[in-house]
Formats: structure tokens, C-alpha cells, sequence
């Protein structure tokens, strides 16, 4: 997928895959590699050259097992060798219906309004919570621009493949996967809707998750393409809205919440983190980000306020490390408050169905 996103089509002055233009890949154990090329009338055939000496270039593809359609839309497909014929052009695919992923238990959708209010944190800490109280976890990293979990969780190797599926990394009793895994930690996602949709769908789908009780999904912040893909995936039992408590970040959570209640997926509660920080010598409480935000959140959306996570020392440090607080500091004022929001996750999901996302408008 790395290989085909780096070709340019001059006339949509795009790549490839951002332009809709790869279908239907499949890469074997074994190194074969098929996929469909949706060329359009006015697309150079150079193109089809291009794809395929950059899927040669991969290592581990057996370059004489590299098969390749090329279809036009308004006509069956055509083996690599011939000209384009005539036709209309590419079409956009439909949207994809959701499918129930039972193996998966619970999923629970974390989302932000902005960045930078804790919601991988919150997401990890959750996570290992959960695994805590007996339950079988998993996180997918859904934040396609900006992948953390990796490093929150100290893990970084590739995923093995086994029988076709990507085995999940393991870390503190949480099945992991994330983007993170697979790319070089420095190479930018300049990627539109239809990669986003296809790594979320991969995720859900192509990924050895065995049978879990829940499945936390950290979404990327505001209102784009992976929470979109998400719920037209599958069935989502609920969504966490994560915030502090300044306003310029209420009213960017209040755009996320009212989405997910756009798309037929119910708020499970609000969850307000940085709420606040006592000296511990002291005893004093500051409010470095105001006060109050999460409740006022919760009260215009109609959803329960969870809990307040504070700020403390060393929390950032250590997920910097790859120690999430509910392992490295239990019992601190953070990790109790996190461990209490989890405990009120499983009271309010408890025999809870799937939402089944309906758009409207």
C-alpha cells in the first residue's frame, strides 16, 4: 500500500490509492500480490507500468507472481497487456454496509473534538483497566495521522502474519494493532478517505483478534474520515467523548458528540481529563484549564459524566516511557479515577447491543 501511495497520476495530480484507483488487494504469505487497476479513458497506461515495478520493489513479492487487472469501469477486466479501451470514468464506490463482528464484544468508540486532551492516554489506561478487572481487550489505534499507542504501550516491532491474519502485538494483557507498527515512525500519513477506509476496514477485519469481551478503538480527533469508516464498518456499541475542561475544547468535543448521534451511535458518557492539579505537599488545588467543562459537556449532550482524571506528575513521562499509569503508579490519584471510569464503562455497556449506525440527512 506504501509502494502504490508514493505513484502521482498527473491528470488528478493524486496518488493512487487516495484517488480510488487500487482495488481488491490481496498479498499472500508467500509473496503474490493481485489486485484491480481502475483506469479511466484519460489516464496514461503508463500508469499500470508504474504500479507494477514499484509492487516488484517490495521485499519479500515474487515479481512473476504480481497479477493485475486493469478494469474500466464501464467495461468487465482486462489482463495487464492490452490498451485501455474507451469508457466512462472512475466512479466513487459505494459506501460500505456495516457487519456485525461479534468475536470483537463490545466496541467502544474513543473520540476527541481537538488534540492534545489525553484521549490515547485515557483510551490505554482504559484498556488495561478493563484487562485488570478479568475482560479479554483489545485497542485498535485508529489515529491514522498521529499513532501513540505504540509508544504508550513501549512496543514497536512489526505484527507477524500467520494463516493470512495479522497477529495483534500483546502488551500488559491489551491485543494491540496500530498504524504505527507497520510504517517508519517518521513518514507522514498524507492519505484521503478512501486509504483511511481500507487500514480501518484491514484492522477490523484481516486482524487475528480472537474472542474479546471489548474492543477500544482510538479514533484520530474531530469529525473526518476514520470515524466515518468506522461506523459504516460495523456495529458500534458506544462512543466516550474525551475533553478538558476549557471551553475551546467543550465545544470542539460538542461536534463529535452531536456526529455520533448523527450517525445512530449513542454517547456512552463523557470523560473529562486534565481537570485539575493538587499539590501534594500542600494539599492546594489549581485548575490550570478552568473547571467544570466536562460537566457542561455532558449536561447539553444528555450523556453521563464518567469521571475527572487529574493532572499529576510524571503521568505524560511515563506514557512517553510506555508505562501506562494503571502499571506504573496504581495507586495514584490518576490511576484510581481512570480504574473508576472503567468500572462505570462496564456498568453502563453491560448487556448493551450494537448500535447500528443509520446516516442521516
Amino acid at each position: 500500500m506504501a509502494a502504490l501511495g508514493r505513484i502521482q497520476n498527473p491528470r488528478l495530480e493524486n496518488d493512487l490509492l487516495s484517488a480510488g484507483m487500487i482495488r481488491d488487494l490481496s498479498v499472500t504469505d508467500d509473496g503474490r500480490v493481485t489486485f484491480t487497476f481502475l483506469l479511466a479513458p484519460e489516464d496514461p497506461a503508463t500508469l499500470v507500468r508504474s504500479a507494477r515495478a514499484a509492487v516488484a520493489g517490495v521485499e519479500g513479492v515474487r515479481k512473476d507472481e504480481i497479477k493485475i487487472s486493469v478494469k474500466n469501469p464501464a467495461g468487465p477486466a482486462r489482463p495487464t497487456h492490452g490498451p485501455p479501451t474507451a469508457g466512462a470514468a472512475v466512479p466513487v464506490p459505494p459506501a460500505p454496509q456495516p457487519v456485525d463482528l461479534p468475536d470483537l464484544g463490545k466496541l467502544i468508540a474513543v473520540s476527541s473534538g481537538k488534540g492534545g486532551v489525553g484521549k490515547s492516554t485515557v483510551a490505554a489506561n482504559l484498556a488495561v483497566a478493563l484487562v485488570q478487572n478479568g475482560l479479554r481487550v483489545g485497542l485498535m489505534d485508529a489515529d491514522i495521522y498521529g499513532p501513540n499507542i505504540p509508544r504508550m504501550f513501549g512496543i514497536s516491532e512489526r505484527p507477524p502474519v500467520a494463516g493470512g491474519k495479522i497477529q495483534p502485538l500483546l502488551a500488559h494483557g491489551v491485543k494491540l494493532m496500530s498504524l504505527g507498527f507497520l510504517v517508519e515512525r517518521d513518514a507522514p500519513a498524507i492519505w484521503r478517505g478512501p486509504i483511511i477506509m481500507k487500514i480501518v476496514n484491514q484492522f477490523l477485519r484481516d486482524v487475528n483478534w480472537g474472542q474479546l469481551d471489548y474492543f477500544i478503538v482510538d479514533l484520530p480527533p474531530g469529525t473526518g474520515d476514520a470515524q466515518l469508516s468506522l461506523v459504516q464498518a460495523t456495529q458500534v456499541a458506544g462512543a466516550l467523548i474525551i475533553t478538558t475542561p476549557q471551553e475551546v475544547a467543550v465545544g470542539d468535543a460538542l461536534r463529535g458528540a452531536k456526529m455520533f448521534e448523527r450517525v445512530g451511535v449513542p454517547v456512552i458518557g463523557v470523560v473529562e481529563n486534565m481537570s485539575g492539579f493538587t499539590d501534594p505537599e500542600t494539599g492546594r488545588r489549581f485548575e490550570l484549564f478552568s473547571s467544570g467543562g466536562g460537566q457542561r459537556l455532558a449536561d447539553e449532550i444528555g450523556a453521563p459524566l464518567l469521571g475527572t482524571v487529574p493532572l499529576q506528575p510524571r503521568l505524560a513521562a511515563l506514557a512517553d516511557e510506555g508505562q501506562p499509569i494503571l502499571v506504573a503508579q496504581p495507586d495514584s490519584p490518576a490511576a484510581v479515577s481512570l480504574r473508576e471510569i472503567a468500572e462505570s464503562l462496564q456498568q453502563k455497556t453491560a448487556g448493551r447491543g450494537m448500535a447500528l449506525p443509520i446516516l442521516r440527512g
